[in-house]
């Protein structure tokens, strides 16, 4: 029998949750019926099919076994139509996307073998050559190329992959598949590939060593297995064996390769020593009492070591010992200015972004550009049979130079801890732990959670996480707080469904983590249906509805949001949405009723030019208000357009611009005697723009530039912020060998809108335009790559 007591206590819930408060500024429409009756019966509807059991629809799984071959095979024994008979041959491709189980639009083989130390791939891929896309771009740099793809579950558990993928020149790109979680891209390893462009289409190599893989120690090895191929004109990915979206999984499909025998990626050792220089003239402006601004000089020589080492095949141990944990890549624009919350960076450093994987929970508890300035670390990653680790120890002396020289604990480092486990059950389900830990000079931050995610059927799956912090400040106040959250998912080909309800205590608190937010109780829930037409133009479209609501720990509702929209699918890799909907926030105890509308759009159409943009209009919050001035709604409007130019295969050009402009409209100062401005009056516009070059000579050397421009003119009398103008200019030349053999030489130069008074004490002033230098850097760095 059916048990409805959950649906029943999700219904006073959710009536609890969706009533409207009256906060003491703005009053406010209810929440329209409708869409609270549609929130009840979708997560019901929910709820109900959650608990049905498994559902039909499985996809068939191939098994292949792959032979041992005696030499390596050559790109020159696959043209003209030769191949190698010791190889296996595999044909049928079928399509995940748009032809759910229809044949490869164009004809695709694939060979395989393996030796005593390698694995084999080779792809002999018929395409036209006006619609082939092949790019001498930079590594990873390759998904809006043709592909192919190799992907390998070396433990067999349906729970993570390696994936490796190739476009017709042997560009690289991989990754790992994480089920349930992202592709995780920052996964690089060492392999080989070549790659050509024939008449009749291209032919790919690839050699995957066993030493850049890990899975378990046995004579006999059974391995999850596909081959995929990727044509983005047709907006086409085709696998072996037919991997379906009518089921939401993807490890879970994987075909069954055996066959190899007597392979191990050995206790192999890699040691990675590096060499930096680096010279910067720059405006030091610390802004702490009795401490002037002043230009300083400095430069910067280092050396260190990273090493890894495998042990018991399967566990990895990563040693940085004086590492450079700089990041080369400049982080890509984005808006920072008038948001409530903070803006998240990813991360771009080498040694935090490779197995990040083994640290990711549902809530993001381990947030890695929290930790500054290390000087030393050490992680170990990996799997023991179903059990998957991860321990990772390091320092930070951001902490005491933040200090500042007055205080007795500067110089000294915060010491970080972060321990992972997870235990793999029945069919592709999971339960597991994590614990991080920072303390500084008597303070710390503890935090710990368990979290399990549960594959209830082909298509649904229950992931959900209890957590607990507790901390001590430096100033020996103590609290302590509680979280959880509960996410249950739907996904297949023409559905997919998200409901999802986070709690946070107000005590709640996570040095090491992304939370922008706490003392909440939010419930989210997202659906979109897409129709798929017989049409080689039109690909999909349908509707999508995203609907949250939230109240704090005291049952004052914070906010709602009502947000309808549509999408539609063309070929050629063309998207485009639209959506507008009603948003209901409370912010400094005063409740705003706005309206938020937007469209975007992406387009691969034409091969030399992508096209990505979009637009938001409606009214908006100045959440940064002059002194003396609350809060007010305004009218805002934001654009976003970036154009990839590709005149040549070897050249790449983006142009990106971001405008965020907010003004006042007839209601911004309702009820005040004296508005502090006449109406209409600008608040502030702020414009991003980029313009990065990319050259790529051949597979190892590059050379990119980049000249920003970030601009923020405000009115004083409206906005809390300083008018802003900045230039930059990047260059940097690059040769990568493979991940871990590399050299870089960059240069930077900021040029900004203020001006040093010098006096006593010195003063910094805003000037009109950007003339003043206040970062120039040069900096080489060399690594290479040793393996034992």
């Amino acid at each position: 029998m059916l048990n409805l007591a959950p649906a029943r206590r999700l219904q006073v819930n959710l009536q609890i949750l969706l009533r409207t408060e009256r906060g003491p500024a703005t009053s406010y429409r209810r929440m329209p019926r409708p869409v609270a009756l549609f929130v009840y019966l979708t997560a019901l509807y929910s709820l109900v099919h959650a608990q049905t059991g498994r559902e039909a629809g499985e996809a068939q799984i191939k098994d292949l076994k792959i032979p041992k071959i005696t030499s390596k095979p050559k790109l020159e024994e696959f043209l003209g139509g030769r191949f190698r008979s010791d190889m296996l041959r595999v044909t049928d491709f079928r399509q995940r996307q748009p032809g759910d189980g229809e044949a490869v639009s164009r004809k695709t083989s694939a060979w395989i073998g393996y030796d005593d130390k390698t694995f084999y791939t080779v792809f002999v891929c018929e395409s036209p050559a006006a619609q082939t896309r092949a790019r001498m771009g930079k590594r990873e740099d390759i998904f809006s190329d043709d592909m192919v793809g190799v992907f390998l579950d070396t433990y067999h558990d349906k729970q993570r992959a390696y994936e490796f993928f190739v476009n017709p020149l042997g560009i690289q790109a991989d990754g790992i598949i994480n089920e349930g979680q992202n592709d995780d891209l920052s996964f690089d390893t060492l392999w080989y590939t070549d790659g050509r462009v024939t008449p009749e289409g291209f032919v790919v190599t690839i050699a995957i060593p066993f030493k850049s893989l890990r899975f378990a120690a046995a004579d006999v090895q059974t391995w999850g297995f596909s081959l995929g191929r990727f044509i983005p004109t047709n907006n086409e990915n085709s696998f072996w064996p037919f991997l379906t979206r009518r089921v939401n999984s993807f490890n879970g499909q994987l075909g069954n390769l055996s066959g190899l025998e007597s392979i191990s990626p050995g206790r192999n050792l890699q040691l990675i020593p590096y060499g930096a220089l680096g010279h910067a003239h720059f405006l030091d402006n610390p802004g702490t009492i009795g401490a002037d601004p002043v230009f300083r000089t400095n430069t910067d020589v280092r050396a260190g070591l990273d090493a890894k080492m495998i042990l018991h095949d399967s566990l990895t141990l990563d040693v940085a010992l004086k590492p450079d944990f700089s990041q080369v890549e400049s982080d890509d624009p984005q808006v920072t200015v008038n948001q409530r919350y903070e803006v998240h960076f990813n991360e771009k450093r080498p040694f935090f972004i490779e197995n990040n994987g083994f640290f990711l929970t549902p809530e993001n508890l381990f947030f890695s550009r929290r930790i500054i300035d290390p000087n030393y670390g050490a992680r170990l990653t990996g799997k023991l049979g179903r059990w998957n680790m991860g321990l990772l120890t390091i320092d930070d002396r951001a902490a005491g130079i933040v200090a500042g020289p007055g205080d007795p604990n500067y110089g000294d480092s915060a010491i970080i801890g972060v321990g992972r486990i997870q235990r793999e059950f029945g069919t592709q389900s999971n339960i597991g732990a994590l614990f991080t830990d920072r303390e500084f000079a008597g303070s710390f931050n503890r935090v710990g959670a368990i979290d399990t995610r549960l594959h209830l059927s082909s298509k649904w799956t229950l992931s959900g996480q209890l957590m607990a912090s507790q901390t001590k400040r430096s100033n020996g106040v103590q609290s302590g707080g509680n979280a959880w959250n509960i996410d249950l998912n739907r996904g297949d080909r023409n559905m997919y469904y998200d409901l999802s309800y986070i709690d946070r205590g107000e005590g709640f608190q996570t040095d090491l983590g992304f939370v922008n937010r706490v003392n909440i109780r939010q419930i989210q829930q997202f659906v979109n249906y897409r129709f798929h037409p017989k049409s080689k133009k039109l690909i999909s479209f349908g509707p999508r509805l995203y609907i949250s609501g939230d109240m704090d720990h005291r049952n004052v509702q914070q906010d709602w949001n009502v947000n309808p929209g549509f999408q539609m699918e063309f070929a050629r890799s063309t998207f485009i949405n639209v959506n507008s909907g009603e948003v209901f926030e409370r912010f400094n105890n005063t409740n705003f009723r706005r309206r938020d509308s937007g469209f975007g759009m992406h387009s691969e159409y034409f091969k030399a030019v992508t096209v990505d943009g979009g637009m938001g209009w409606g009214t908006r919050i100045n959440y940064s208000p002059a002194a003396g001035v609350k809060a007010f709604l305004g009218h805002g409007n934001e654009a976003q357009l970036n154009l990839t130019f590709r005149p040549g295969s070897k050249i790449k050009l983006d142009e990106i611009y971001n405008l965020t402009r907010f003004r006042t409209d007839s209601n911004s100062f309702v009820g005040l005697a004296t508005p502090p401005v006449s109406h209409p009056a600008t608040v502030f516009v702020n414009h991003l723009l980029r313009s990065r070059l990319n050259y790529q000579y051949n597979q190892q050397l590059s050379l990119r530039l980049i000249v920003d421009y970030n601009s923020l003119l405000q009115n004083p009398l409206l906005f809390n912020a300083d008018r802003q103008k900045r230039i930059t200019s990047d260059v940097l030349v690059t040769w990568l060998l493979h991940p871990g053999t590399a050299f870089y030489l960059g240069y930077t130069d900021s040029l900004e809108n203020v001006a040093l008074m010098t006096g006593t004490p010195n003063t910094i002033i805003r000037t009109n335009l950007p003339s003043t230098t206040t970062q120039r850097q040069f900096f080489a760095k060399l690594s290479y790559l040793f393996r034992f």
